[in-house]
């Protein structure tokens, strides 16, 4: 009886939207990943078996998430958050590093990412907070509790180093704006950003200028009835200054190379020719490949198995990080724009998901699933075309990757259950 009126509750057309992606990505994976003499699916010694087993293993998991009471992950998100940042410092003793970053543990027969499965307990906990306070979120003690639940985990994450699983948690910031969190915090952290990306291009001298410039423009043009304090704005300016000549001092000794030359590249920073085309060469080397084989394609693309970039692996990372170009290779502006649409059809249903539930967690938690999953679709494709600089985050349910299906799977069943469990609430 329970079974039935659960079934019938399940929003079917989200877990539809999911098994095409996951289908198509583990699709691209094969074609990416199998040789001639080795056609067995399951072949866990091949990174498509591997897949095709974390895919099975996921569903598995995403069934067993409907049997649990719904209650259960507002009352122990908190827990989960704390198991997540033990196992966060645990690398810094026994994690396995792959790439540069000290970022996964060795369980033998998978490589774990505590980053993933942090991703979720941070959605729970934040959720379980802003529930908790429901609508207080304009008190500046509640508003640091939440900011502090996102930040924690990036400050474990960053010296791994691992820099993109560190930026995946400002997308959370959405979930803040979306139960109340005054707009001007996201203007200020739009101004920081512009001021660090100014100071790079420009300088700290112009940066002053600049800033000079706007504010006399501002005072000489302001409506007189306007009233602008003025040591608060003076105070406001300094901090600006004060920020730009920092920009500097954390781009050269903070931030490691590769990271500098990504951003060297992204905006043409570096003015040594013969230095940018051996950035090109090494750093942009992955895009302009991937730009390559997504322009390969054409409309129609070269068909499944046929992409000549992609069986020639001409793109690294091309069934992880980069898989957008195998897609752009063998499927063509068609193959990509199907894709496209269905994500944008999945983000539509979670919106709508998000917003017809009746208790406060069940809506954070979605919102919180929505912003990561969004952050991490256009990131990837982002910097697959060139559009951001690199920082290396896989497509959700399309890039290979055990640790991030399996988490990303759990993320949006764990949703589908609360929704399912709305019609049962008061």
């Amino acid at each position: 009886m329970y079974g039935d009126s659960l079934l019938r509750r399940i929003d079917w057309i989200t877990i539809l939207l999911y098994l095409v992606l996951v289908g198509a990505g583990w699709a691209n994976i094969y074609s990416t990943t199998v040789e001639e003499e080795n056609v067995a699916l399951l072949n866990l010694a091949t990174e498509y078996g591997k897949q095709l087993f974390f895919i099975l293993l996921s569903i598995v998991i995403g069934i067993s998430i409907f049997f649990f009471n719904s209650t259960f992950f507002e009352r122990f998100g908190s827990i989960f958050y704390i198991i997540s940042l033990v196992l966060l410092l645990g690398l810094f003793l026994f994690g396995k590093t792959i790439g540069g970053a000290t970022s996964w543990y060795d369980l033998g027969f998978m490589n774990l990412q505590p980053s993933e499965l942090a991703k979720l307990a941070t959605i729970m906990a934040l959720a379980k907070y802003l529930s908790d306070i429901q609508t207080d979120i304009k008190r500046r003690k509640h508003q640091l509790y939440a900011i502090l639940i996102i930040i924690i985990p990036v400050v474990l994450i960053l010296p791994q180093p691992d820099p993109g699983s560190a930026l995946v948690y400002f997308a959370l910031f959405f979930v803040l704006f979306r139960e109340g969190l005054p707009i001007y915090y996201l203007g200020i952290a739009l101004l920081l950003v512009l001021l660090f990306v100014l100071t790079l291009i420009y300088g700290v001298v112009w940066i002053v200028i600049g800033l000079g410039m706007l504010t006399s423009l501002f005072y000489l043009f302001k409506k007189p009835t306007l009233k602008v304090p003025t040591l608060p704005m003076a105070v406001f300016l300094t901090i600006c200054v004060l920020y730009s000549l920092s920009v500097r001092f954390v781009y050269t000794e903070i931030f490691e190379e590769r990271h500098r030359n990504r951003f060297d590249l992204w905006l043409g920073l570096e003015d040594d020719e013969r230095k940018l085309e051996q950035i090109k060469k090494t750093i942009g080397y992955n895009t302009y490949q991937a730009e390559k084989a997504i322009e390969s394609g054409g409309f129609w693309g070269k068909g499944f198995l046929e992409g000549t970039r992609t069986k020639g692996n001409f793109v690294p990372e091309q069934h992880t990080d980069y898989i957008f170009s195998s897609l752009g290779e063998e499927w063509g502006f068609f193959g990509t724009s199907i894709v496209i649409i269905l994500y944008t059809l999945f983000f539509i249903r979670l919106l709508n998901l998000a917003e017809r539930q009746k208790r406060d967690f069940s809506r954070m938690f979605g919102y919180g699933v929505i912003s990561v999953l969004f952050f991490h679709y256009v990131i990837n494709i982002g910097m697959v075309i060139g559009l951001l600089p690199t920082i290396g985050i896989p497509l959700p349910f399309f890039s290979y990757g055990g640790s991030g299906l399996l988490f990303f799977t759990a993320m949006l069943f764990i949703f589908l259950k609360l929704d399912a469990s709305r019609l049962m609430e008061n």
